[in-house]
């Protein structure tokens, strides 16, 4: 296990469900600064993709409790039920005794109020779009949907090489280049092929090859009429409504 004085630097979560409802999974995921890894998952026998989702964030937050946090810290998950429920509705549920905008109950009550009171201050939340490429999610999903087809996936517990080192090359570059394209896509910046080659780390002849928009993690990336490409964020359904 990670030693307690290497900070956590990321996280991320996801849940699964096959029948939504029906048998579920959930799985989680906490990377140290020192290189060290440390995965979390579980099983229900009868439940919904969205108590997945709460349950891996609650196993997350409880984790995270006692343990040293980066300052820039983010819980990384595909849910828009898990994000909006947390920082847009549970305010306007509480003030209704846990009713919706309709006036009808809540679901998931129970893991709501136990989020609640599991959440951390200063820890945001950060969307990801599901199957997009993004590994910590991806890893997080591959965890959740194991155990939700009853097989028990083996569980990383990796430990780093040392304390107080930078966190995984791969893994800060990763997260770089995710903060330059959220900068550009707010900005409106458009970029040439070469750029886009070097941000998206895709060969410049399969990008001078496109036409048309197409899809890039969270990005939908676009051409335009100077032949440069612009980034805009893309916008997930959300699954249910307050």
């Amino acid at each position: 296990m990670a030693a307690e004085s290497a900070r956590v630097v990321a996280a991320a979560c996801d849940g699964a469900c096959s029948g939504n409802p029906g048998p579920g999974g959930w799985g989680c995921l906490l990377r140290f600064e020192d290189g060290s890894v440390r995965e979390l998952g579980g099983a229900a026998a009868a439940t919904t993709n969205n108590r997945m989702e709460l349950t891996a964030a609650l196993a997350v937050m409880k984790e995270l409790r006692n343990l040293p946090l980066h300052p820039d810290l983010r819980l990384r998950t595909d849910s828009r039920y898990l994000i909006d429920g947390l920082t847009k509705w549970m305010p306007g549920w509480k003030r209704k005794g846990w009713r919706t905008a309709s006036g009808g109950p809540v679901l998931n009550r129970d893991l709501w109020e136990e989020l609640d009171r599991a959440r951390l201050p200063g820890l945001s939340l950060a969307h990801v779009k599901g199957h997009s490429g993004d590994p910590d999610n991806d890893r997080c999903d591959a965890i959740a949907v194991a155990y939700s087809r009853g097989s028990s996936p083996e569980l990383d517990q990796s430990e780093g090489d040392g304390l107080d080192q930078p966190a995984p090359a791969a893994l800060g570059e990763l997260l770089t280049r995710l903060e330059v394209a959220d900068r550009l896509a707010s900005g409106g910046y458009a970029l040439t092929t070469a750029e886009l080659a070097r941000l998206v780390e895709q060969p410049l002849a399969r990008l001078q090859e496109r036409q048309g928009p197409w899809i890039w993690r969270d990005w939908r990336v676009s051409p335009t009429s100077d032949g440069r490409w612009r980034l805009e964020r893309t916008e997930p359904d959300l699954q249910e409504s307050p």
